[in-house]
């Protein structure tokens, strides 16, 4: 139970924030006309997160870090991606919630592609932190752990596209949606800033 234990927890502990992938994966659950329409952008960002996991917790880790060089070019490149998000959230339209406002299928899963290979965050997170602690085990108990990872990211992604459809269907003021967006934007520019930090160190 341990190693299932520990990707519970861990992986719990790194998804929960906000972030750009949590966000647009909500934000599809609110703007699209049904739960169905905003399936691909949960399923698109839960299989990036899949992709990146096993990766990470198959070595890759390990090769990245002994690069300094690399993490440099992740961290330069995220803090532009992040900058650019921001903008984007931040002057994305939720004063009428129809089916003009809902992005076509084509459209989610690019955008999901996109915050989820080229956010720093999730990069560094599954790099830095899930692979480190994937090399503790082997065999049949890392597998577990590996599962265990992925299986909190599945039913994450799924529970913040319900919870959008939900908050839909309760009627509440898009007031509310656009104080969420405006907010997220300032969450992921003072993301990009606190890397921006890091790089100057």
């Amino acid at each position: 139970m341990e190693p299932i234990l520990h990707g519970i927890i861990l992986a719990f502990g790194l998804i929960l924030p906000l972030g750009v992938q949590n966000v647009f994966v909500f934000t599809q659950g609110v703007m699209q006309p049904t739960v169905i329409r905003a399936l691909p952008a949960a399923v698109t960002a839960a299989i990036c997160d899949t992709i990146l996991i096993m990766l990470a917790s198959l070595g890759l880790s390990i090769i990245v870090l002994q690069f300094e060089w690399l993490r440099f070019v992740l961290l330069i490149g995220g803090i532009i991606f992040l900058i650019y998000m921001g903008f984007v959230i931040w002057r994305s339209n939720v004063t009428a919630l129809d089916d003009k406002e809902a992005l076509p299928i084509k459209k989610q899963v690019v955008f999901a592609l996109s915050v989820s290979l080229l956010n720093p965050h999730a990069l560094l997170d599954t790099i830095g932190v899930i692979g480190t602690n994937a090399v503790k085990y082997s065999g049949q108990e890392q597998s577990l752990f590996i599962f265990a990872c992925i299986l909190i990211s599945w039913l994450w992604f799924f529970g913040l596209m319900l919870t959008g459809a939900l908050l839909k269907k309760m009627q509440i003021s898009t007031v509310v949606f656009t104080l969420f967006n405006k907010l997220s934007a300032l969450f992921i520019w003072g993301t990009a800033f606190y890397l921006f930090v890091s790089l100057l160190k």
